[in-house]
């Protein structure tokens, strides 16, 4: 369990940094993997919490997604 923790951790700061930088949509994807790894923590650990945290965060970067393709 704290090998995912660790990975979106990894992830959510790069995510940040590239934000920083201004590379679009790379930030995106990136975040958004952290922010998947890091809701399948808080699942699995029963974390309110996290899940609550990071599980609502799903939908704001999936429209980032859909709103770069479109």
């Amino acid at each position: 369990m704290s090998k995912i923790k660790w990975i979106g951790t990894f992830f959510v700061l790069a995510g940040i940094l590239l934000t920083n930088i201004n590379i679009y949509p790379m930030n995106i994807f990136t975040h958004g993997l952290g922010v998947i790894f890091w809701t399948i923590y808080g699942f699995f650990s029963k974390d309110n919490a996290v899940l609550t945290n990071f599980g609502f965060q799903i939908p704001i970067f999936g429209f980032g997604i859909i709103n770069y393709f479109t």
